[in-house]
């Protein structure tokens, strides 16, 4: 059963609660991004009404989010962290990384989700650590100079998740 609007407020306010009283431990070294994904992104992604482990049992390609699914860049496949879909039409990726990554400056990341999604022709995607989220506007094509902030569209910390929680919901 979904959750409310206020319960999955109320679930991001205590993921966010948890991460800022542990950043330090999650900011270390042997905090991987796969630990990032388990612990808060998935739960996040939860939390905003998308059946991530997929407890519909819905065929494979059928999925609502397909876990690190391939699309092909300039002869390349290359593999989002999450793909969401509608049906069997995907939507946006979303890209994840480690706590601890500048989402807001470094262009690194932005570029590579840019690129992923411009290459699978999603107008937006997501990229997430947890502790920061930005929602890219991926319709231009990205270049490898391009600023961390060339087509994103919201920046947020994880502190302000739930008091923006209504426009985040997806």
């Amino acid at each position: 059963m979904p959750l409310t609007f206020e319960q999955s407020q109320e679930q991001v306010a205590r993921l966010a609660q948890h991460y800022l009283a542990n950043r330090a431990y999650y900011h270390g070294g042997s905090y991987k991004e796969a630990h990032a994904r388990q612990e808060f992104i998935d739960p996040l992604f939860i939390a905003l009404g998308w059946d991530v482990p997929n407890t519909q049992r819905l065929a494979p390609e059928a999925r609502e989010v397909v876990i690190e699914d391939s699309v092909e860049i300039e002869g390349v496949t290359k593999a989002p962290d999450y793909v969401f879909k509608a049906g069997r039409a995907k939507k946006f990726f979303a890209e994840a990384k480690r706590p601890g990554v500048n989402l807001k400056d470094d262009p690194a990341p932005a570029y590579q989700l840019r690129r992923y999604a411009w290459s699978a022709k999603l107008p937006l995607s997501v990229l997430t650590d947890f502790e920061e989220l930005a929602i890219y506007d991926c319709r231009a094509r990205p270049a490898p100079s391009d600023k961390a902030s060339v087509g994103r569209l919201l920046y947020l910390k994880c502190d302000e998740y739930a008091g923006r929680w209504r426009e985040t919901r997806c």
